[in-house]
């Protein structure tokens, strides 16, 4: 699959460290002076460029949003994945050090191929010209063909401004003549999940047929217990049993058993129509 900007334009004040994140053989060093707590940028020149980047909000998002789709990607062979922009915590049940065991954890559970955190601030993320920059640098060095974002309408205001964020990015990460590490890159498109905080009578552009990966998006989802399982009201329904039925929902729309819906400002190109169902 050809990707644009493929060449190598190594960052001048880049060095190269024996950190590892998942699916990169080496990180950089080098991490945003504004967002001391984020994860070093990946190094191009050791992991090959993402077919897909999910951006979340926060640890759990991409599971709830579009867990199913992700893990049938990488069943089909793509390479997947996902920036938090921010740890999740505080939360009532939570803890930094229980989030970043839960979220190991469901990275373990769907397999992906790289996952990082932008270290940006819970309950306070802003797409401002720093953090822009900041997330382009993570686009850059992925280079993801496509990307994943929340859903444009929500009550949550860190998913609202993510989704603001990633726009911007995307046309951030293609400019030269940039202090910015990694080489030129734009992703072709920018596709939306829903993960949304509002009771919304959606209108999806497109549902993927997730029914062979239903029961472990659950089980990946089940992996943050402090946020869906302790302190919660066990039912029936319980916070999961809602879950399946949401699935259970966008599936009965395509006849089938699970389902995740998805939304696109622009025009949804295809090859064939050999794949509709």
């Amino acid at each position: 699959m050809e990707h644009p900007y493929r060449g190598r334009q190594p960052h001048p004040h880049t060095q190269r460290s024996s950190s590892h994140r998942i699916g990169a053989t080496s990180t950089m060093t080098v991490t945003s002076s504004v967002f001391t707590d984020s994860d070093p940028y990946p190094d191009p020149d050791n992991i090959e460029p993402l077919d897909f980047l999910v951006v979340a909000p926060h640890p759990d998002d991409a599971e709830l949003g579009m867990g199913g789709t992700i893990m049938r990607m990488i069943d089909e062979g793509m390479r997947v994945g996902v920036l938090d922009l921010t740890s999740g915590e505080p939360t009532p049940h939570g803890s930094l050090d229980i989030r970043k065991r839960e979220t190991a954890r469901a990275t373990e559970i769907m397999k992906l191929t790289w996952r990082g955190n932008a270290g940006l601030t819970n309950r306070a993320v802003e797409a401002t010209l720093p953090a822009r920059e900041h997330i382009a640098s993570f686009f850059r060095c992925l280079r993801p063909r496509w990307l994943f974002a929340p859903y444009h309408e929500d009550a949550h205001p860190d998913h609202v401004a993510a989704t603001q964020l990633v726009e911007a990015a995307r046309f951030h990460s293609k400019l030269s003549k940039t202090a910015m590490p990694g080489p030129r890159h734009h992703p072709q498109r920018i596709y939306y999940y829903f993960c949304i905080h509002l009771r919304l009578a959606v209108q999806p552009s497109w549902i993927v047929d997730i029914s062979e990966q239903w029961d472990r998006k659950l089980e990946s989802i089940r992996a943050y217990e402090s946020q869906f399982i302790t302190g919660r009201d066990p039912g029936p329904p319980s916070l999961t049993d809602r879950f399946r039925d949401d699935a259970a929902y966008w599936g009965r729309l395509i006849d089938r058993q699970y389902g995740e819906p998805f939304a696109t400002k622009e025009p949804l190109a295809m090859t064939s129509l050999r794949d509709l169902i």
